[in-house]
């Protein structure tokens, strides 16, 4: 059996049994359930993207194919997750907050290694980069959890997640990882640095409106949290799937243009 037979029929029997983990669950399923409808069409387009991601890197030349591989984890193991979040809140009407996070705490440390990879993949980047933007990330998670799980007061928590998204967005606005992109990738790579980091800057704001409005308005708590939901949720969306576009972009552009040459 070859390697790529091989390979892809490894991804087909990941990918087969995330609607196996639905089935049971879309019994009851209601039509005027916006959020749990949101759950099931989100975690569909994950797993398209994932599909598409995968399949793609066979197109993008070999330094490339690690970043694309990496956007395809995020959006399977994103996809993986909103089955078990959407069964969740089907059964219970409850805000599936360690699902989330557990999510999370997977595949926003892999967004953040995109930054450093793109970067790699055109020059050499110091380990710091990397470490630097995975404290931030945990730092933010912690945070956010703690708050959310009340394991801390909502407000602490917010704080602290707040504290360390600021220190993403110093790292790859002014930090050594922009001064890197600024001074040694192509313009194509700058392109897609720079839309990634306002997704991390206008994206990822919608998360801690989510938390805002989920937690510290004092509204009544069913309607708090379908909002909160639907929020988060909409968030993921644009935060994973976009983020993975643009990964895909850069790196059928460069390879494009090297095979150009």
């Amino acid at each position: 059996m070859s390697k790529f037979r091989l390979k892809w029929l490894s991804l087909g029997a990941g990918v087969s049994f995330i609607p196996a983990l639905a089935q049971a669950a879309t019994e009851n399923l209601r039509s005027d359930d916006y959020v749990g409808i949101s759950f099931w069409l989100i975690s569909m387009a994950l797993v398209a993207s994932t599909a598409f991601f995968f399949l793609e890197t066979q197109r993008v030349a070999g330094k490339w194919k690690t970043s694309l591989t990496v956007s395809g984890l995020v959006t399977l193991v994103a996809a993986v997750h909103y089955f078990y979040m959407r069964d969740v809140w089907v059964a219970t009407g409850a805000t599936p907050t360690v699902y989330r996070y557990i999510d999370w705490l997977i595949t926003v440390p892999l967004l953040m290694v995109e930054f450093y990879l793109i970067l790699a993949a055109v020059t050499k980047v110091p380990g710091g980069v990397f470490w630097r933007l995975m404290i931030g990330t945990m730092v933010m998670l912690i945070g956010g959890y703690a708050g959310e799980a009340g394991y801390a007061g909502a407000w602490p928590g917010f704080i602290v997640g707040m504290l360390g998204w600021a220190y993403i967005l110093y790292e790859i606005f002014a930090g050594q990882a922009s001064k890197i992109n600024a001074a040694e990738s192509p313009e194509s790579v700058q392109s897609a640095f720079k839309l990634m980091r306002w997704i991390v800057t206008i994206g990822w704001a919608i998360y801690p409106i989510g938390y805002f409005v989920g937690y510290l308005m004092g509204q009544d708590p069913a309607n708090s949290s379908a909002a909160l939901n639907v929020i988060y949720n909409l968030a993921d969306v644009l935060n994973k799937i976009a983020f993975g576009v643009i990964i895909w972009t850069v790196a059928t552009s460069e390879t494009d243009r090297a095979a150009a040459k």
